[in-house]
């Protein structure tokens, strides 16, 4: 299931791109006192939102059901009460990445499961 999960949040990743470089390119054409495009903007809106509210989601999955630390009860607050998003950025760079790349905590056994922590 985590594996389906990691392909749709790069597959979603990669739009989230395209979408930023198309908002990009409308904020410098507006900069540039140029007419923006209002369909161009709402397609990088589009491309991006998909990909950015997965992400959010998927974090919040990840610690409640995949966590490997002793925190849990500090990450799940952090993770549920906090509006900026910013511990869910340290988040993703602490457990999710590598839980997608299965290294650190996360390494995987030969049958590809994580192996279990002593308490």
């Amino acid at each position: 299931m985590w594996e389906k999960r990691f392909r749709t949040l790069k597959r979603l990743g990669l739009a989230a791109l395209a979408g930023v470089a198309i908002l990009f390119g409308v904020m410098i054409s507006t900069s540039l006192d140029r007419q923006p495009s209002l369909p161009l903007a709402i397609l990088g809106v589009l491309l991006f939102l998909p990909g950015a509210v997965y992400l959010y989601v998927l974090v919040i999955w990840h610690w409640k059901s995949r966590y490997r630390g002793q925190h849990s009860d500090l990450w799940g607050a952090l993770l549920l009460l906090e509006t900026t998003g910013w511990f869910k950025l340290v988040y993703l760079f602490r457990h999710l990445m590598p839980d997608m790349r299965g290294s650190g905590r996360y390494v995987r056994t030969l049958t590809g499961e994580l192996p279990e922590i002593p308490n």
